[in-house]
């Protein structure tokens, strides 16, 4: 039986230990936090901190696994690309590739380097390092730790006496302390956050999505919903398709589902703003097999143990699909979920993690979300309404 070893603990590696458990794998999971939910589910668990990268080795040796996979799961990423790499497993990509996209420094600067499309960018040391620049910048810019994930640590400053107080917020979310400033990409329409898929670095399906914020969150650049098909335009969508495949291959990637964000900025360019060799938060890959049919998560997980993956081709979309992310407005007790009446005929999917008088918090970041809704509505136009006003159809209740 071959062994998978996968890195974290997050209820969205759920799906990813049914595959792996479909296929026949027997599953490992790791991380510092005996707790979290994924270990129930997985054949074995082990207290081994997946942020080091000597510790998660010799584990993966021990054990003597055929493949090693971190999904959804951000600060895992690097040590998963170093474990295979030493182990001659089967790899995402190159080790030094795979730090250049999880680092937001190296990535904009590689970007720059062979001619993507960028905002200006400063790389900083620490918030002391950028607040001596701080008159000499150009506002808005956003400013973001290097290694964070889910939104957190990430804000936008409209002028320079806001700067000090978002490096600090900032450089708390940051592992190695270092931050980015960069100009803020004033969007055209929707941003795209969705999960795409490279086998033997050609990228086979491209997604894109209209991404959705609610501005009155604790953080206001924590997504909060999205919606298939995308309206981007088709040709900045083939320009971006394009240029996401020059950089795969620039980096000389290999078969993995990746989370990649992109957006059409006011000024007419596309830009490239993450890409990430993993699946992404918030549901996404199970979103695009409701939508599309193309089961990403197996395909990821055949690719970690090197068993042939079924062929995928870009998404064709089955109906007017969306996904909320539950949260809380304020911090309290969870009372309830309410959805009016006429949208519950789309309901597809109700996902709650939390119980009546479990304790919420307002939404700082992705790790506060409580739950998600799987909706597929009759019409795009129905589609768009109602995600512009969630509020007014669905409602977390706390006391």
């Amino acid at each position: 039986m071959k062994k998978l070893l996968l890195l974290g603990g997050a209820r969205y590696l759920l799906p990813v230990i049914r595959e792996a458990k479909e296929l026949g794998l027997h599953t490992i999971t790791c991380d510092y936090l005996p707790d979290n939910i994924a270990h129930r589910y997985s054949d074995e668990y082990h207290n081994v901190s997946i942020t080091d990268k000597e510790a998660t080795l010799a584990l993966a040796r021990k054990l003597k696994v055929n493949g090693v996979m971190s999904f959804a799961c951000d600060p895992g990423v690097v040590t998963a690309a170093y474990v295979a790499e030493q182990m001659g497993l089967p790899n995402v990509g190159p080790y030094e590739s795979v730090v250049i996209l999880q680092d937001k420094g190296k990535f904009r600067s590689f970007l720059r380097e062979h001619g993507f499309n960028v905002p200006w960018v400063r790389n900083f040391e620490t918030a002391e390092d950028a607040l001596k620049e701080a008159e000499h910048l150009c506002y808005p810019l956003m400013v973001k730790p290097v290694d964070s994930a889910g939104s957190k640590g990430v804000s936008r400053v409209d002028r320079p006496e806001d700067l000090e107080a978002a490096l600090r917020g900032a450089q708390v979310y940051s592992r190695c302390g270092r931050l980015i400033l960069e100009g803020y990409i004033e969007k055209q329409g929707f941003s795209s956050d969705t999960d795409c898929f490279s086998t033997d670095g050609v990228l086979n399906f491209v997604s894109f999505n209209n991404q959705y914020f609610d501005p009155h969150a604790d953080n206001p650049y924590t997504p909060t919903g999205y919606t298939w098909p995308s309206v981007m335009p088709a040709a900045q969508q083939k320009e971006l398709a394009s240029e996401l495949q020059r950089l795969l291959r620039l980096l000389n990637m290999g078969s993995s589902v990746y989370n990649i964000e992109t957006r059409v900025g006011t000024d007419g360019k596309a830009y490239i703003m993450e890409v990430s060799p993993r699946g992404g938060g918030n549901r996404l890959s199970e979103m695009l097999t409701y939508c599309s049919g193309q089961n990403l998560i197996r395909n990821a997980v055949r690719a970690a143990v090197g068993l042939p993956m079924g062929e995928l081709h870009n998404p064709v979309y089955t109906g007017h699909w969306s996904i909320v992310i539950l949260h809380a407005d304020t911090a309290g007790r969870f009372a309830g979920l309410r959805i009016v009446e006429e949208a519950r005929p789309c309901v597809v999917e109700e996902d709650l993690w939390v119980q009546p008088g479990d304790a919420v918090e307002a939404l700082s970041g992705a790790s506060k979300a409580i739950g998600t809704l799987v909706m597929n509505w009759p019409t795009e136009e129905e589609r768009d309404a109602r995600m512009a006003d969630v509020a007014a159809w669905v409602k977390v209740l706390t006391e």
